[in-house]
């Protein structure tokens, strides 16, 4: 009974004992817990910051996309006005191409009616004639007023680029290659060439001893 009295402090010391070893432990242990739960506050506010700035970033992305759209919409509006715009041109100076070009010509086929008439009515043969003068003359000024200007390829040596050679033909006192004789006259544009003179080239002597033999 007295050793049982006597192992009661001892007991009760070593209960203070672990109790103050377990207290340290708890303690180091959730000391150990908050040292770890701050890195990973500062870790989810890091992301949570990241996943704003994101979504910030997508929302101004997704309205520069909207306003390309916008964009686009109003780019492909003014395109089509763009169109008809020029399909309107196009046909109206098409239009005034054609009168400009045919106006001139209206006085030469009335010239050319009056004339008709005047065949049927009558027989003078030189009135006829005065007419059809007449005619080449208003014919001739409506081409000038385009500027369109005949050339003659007579006596010229041969050019295929303002020359069509429909025949070839001996000669004994035109060169060979030049043009004996045109069968209708060229025309120009300016510079440009409307449509090349139809002619008929000398062969030259010896073609033309070439044949006599």
């Amino acid at each position: 009974m007295d050793e049982n009295k006597n192992n009661a402090p001892d007991t009760a010391q070593n209960e203070s004992i672990q109790f103050e070893e377990t207290f340290d432990e708890n303690e180091m242990t959730m000391d150990a817990a908050k040292e770890v739960e701050q890195p990973l506050a500062g870790a989810e506010e890091a992301v949570d910051n990241a996943s704003a700035a994101l979504q910030a970033e997508i929302e101004k992305l997704q309205a520069e996309i909207a306003g390309f759209d916008d964009k686009y919409l109003r780019l492909q509006a003014d395109y089509q006005n763009f169109r008809k715009r020029t399909s309107k041109d196009v046909a109206a100076a098409r239009g005034y191409a054609v009168s400009d070009t045919v106006t001139p010509f209206l006085q030469v086929f009335d010239y050319f009616n009056m004339a008709m008439k005047a065949a049927e009515q009558t027989d003078n043969v030189a009135s006829l004639v005065q007419g059809m003068n007449m005619i080449q003359a208003q014919f001739s000024k409506a081409l000038e007023e385009l500027n369109v200007v005949p050339f003659d390829a007579v006596g010229k040596k041969f050019d295929p680029a303002i020359h069509e050679a429909v025949a070839t033909e001996p000669s004994d006192s035109v060169p060979e290659g030049t043009v004996i004789r045109q069968w209708n006259c060229g025309y120009k544009l300016g510079d440009q060439l409307l449509r090349p003179a139809r002619v008929v080239v000398s062969g030259g002597k010896d073609a033309a001893e070439s044949k006599e033999k």
